[in-house]
């Protein structure tokens, strides 16, 4: 089973440098998009049902910003928009699909602002999030968490670490939530895998920093330990251009 999570910076605007045409190629099981920046009826056809999948939709209330969706080729036994809280369902941040005995989250956590007026805004989305990730495990359920996680774990997971210490996605708030979602019983799985390599799944839009991997790694798959054993692989597709972002792949077997 291949689940992959893209940040694709915009629906519509995607769509136009070749999504579908990437979409037909990869053949994703799963979908996760994240910033969709659009809501379903703003949508040409092809991408609000787009052939052999189907689809949930967690748009935010503000037009042409943020939202989720998530498309899968054999239709999930249950979908959740949302994690039950206003603040962060209003912006369209989360679907969470059950695909037999697991559950996958689609998430696109905040970010913190330059200012980091929204740190602590960022960091009760993680707070929340683990504490739901919990309790499904609690029913016995496996659960991955996929999607743009709007930190870099480690200065293996950005180029500059030290020019970038005081900035959102690179605090030490914002990368010790990821270290007590590894520490709960969770697992990075592409780190895992690549312990020691340097790949980013993210680059300014600025002019040659995407040729030069000036970049962050952003996105991420993180399922519970007891789900390990069944990774078969995991890849960041950085040849993969349309967004500032890059799909990133799940493999289950």
């Amino acid at each position: 089973m291949r689940l992959f999570t893209w940040n694709v910076n915009g629906l519509r605007a995607v769509a136009k440098k070749g999504f579908l045409e990437w979409l037909s190629d990869a053949q994703p099981d799963v979908l996760c998009i994240q910033e969709m920046k659009a809501n379903p009826e703003q949508l040409d056809d092809e991408l609000r049902d787009p052939v052999g999948y189907h689809t949930a939709w967690a748009p935010a209330d503000k037009k042409g910003y943020s939202g989720v969706t998530t498309w899968s080729r054999t239709a999930p036994d249950e979908v959740r928009i949302g994690l039950g809280d206003p603040q962060f369902d209003s912006e369209g941040r989360t679907i969470i699909t059950r695909h037999g005995d697991f559950v996958l989250i689609n998430g696109y956590f905040p970010n913190g602002q330059r200012d980091h007026a929204r740190v602590p805004f960022k960091l009760d989305y993680y707070a929340l999030l683990l504490e739901t990730c919990e309790a499904y495990r609690a029913q016995g359920l496996h659960v991955v968490v996929c999607g743009d996680w709007n930190t870099s774990h480690t200065p293996l997971d950005i180029r500059n670490d030290k020019a970038n210490k005081n900035t959102t996605g690179f605090l030490e708030p914002e990368r010790a939530w990821i270290d007590r979602f590894l520490a709960a019983g969770y697992v990075d799985v592409w780190r895992r895998l690549n312990p020691d390599a340097e790949v980013y799944s993210w680059w300014s839009s600025r002019f040659g920093v995407r040729e030069k991997n000036i970049g962050w790694r952003l996105d991420y798959h993180v399922v519970d330990e007891a789900l390990y054993p069944r990774v078969h692989d995991a890849r960041i597709h950085t040849a993969v251009l349309g967004s500032d972002h890059c799909p990133v792949e799940l493999v289950l077997a």
